[in-house]
């Protein structure tokens, strides 16, 4: 793809409004974006693993997650850590995303209180969750990837290989991917936790 804006059809295109808020001039081309995003998403990631005093539960709000995304993408996008303003493809409403947000957190952190579930289904149940609410204009799936992954080594688990490979490009791997996240969507959680450790 060399289209800047160009994206897979299984992705959420950016609106007009959204593709404003680049932040970075040298970005002409789409691998230019991958790359930019890959260098913020390394540093945002690197953040949150240095945020040690975090508890489990206490990654699992609100304010983190946003702060978590603008990290990741902060240096990309001007929009960065906001919900977006805008309908989608997939994802609830937007003026639904922080009461829906609200709920899942509530709902993630009785599950670990409570081990409802075992601690990898409980971390692929919250990316699950945050892929579906699609909380921000891009990046969601690689934002739900990192929360899930600090979750579950919170919980005392090893991060997850999300199938062992790159999941921004297209190919195969991608489509299992879609396909897990599609299995999810119809409340069976097998196919994505199994993915999740591939």
């Amino acid at each position: 793809m060399t289209d800047l804006f160009q994206e897979p059809d299984d992705a959420t295109p950016l609106a007009p409004e959204e593709r404003e808020g680049l932040l970075q001039t040298w970005v002409t081309h789409r691998r230019d974006l991958n790359e930019a995003e890959q260098e913020n998403i390394v540093k945002g990631a690197a953040w949150a693993r240095r945020s040690r005093a975090l508890s489990a539960t206490g990654l699992l709000d609100d304010a983190f997650a946003r702060t978590l995304h603008k990290r990741m993408f902060g240096d990309v996008w001007r929009w960065a850590g906001t919900y977006r303003q805008t309908e989608r493809n997939i994802g609830v409403d937007a003026y639904r995303i922080a009461n829906d947000l609200a709920t899942m957190f509530d709902d993630v952190r009785y599950w670990v209180e409570h081990a409802t579930y075992p601690p990898d289904e409980i971390a692929v149940r919250l990316h699950h969750r945050l892929v579906a609410i699609h909380p921000f204009p891009n990046g969601n799936g690689r934002h739900a990837r990192l929360m899930a992954d600090l979750l579950i080594q919170r919980l005392g688990g090893e991060p997850f290989s999300w199938g062992g490979g790159g999941l921004a490009d297209v190919g195969e791997l991608r489509a299992r991917y879609v396909a897990a996240l599609q299995a999810a969507d119809n409340h069976d959680i097998g196919p994505l936790l199994a993915f999740a450790r591939a």
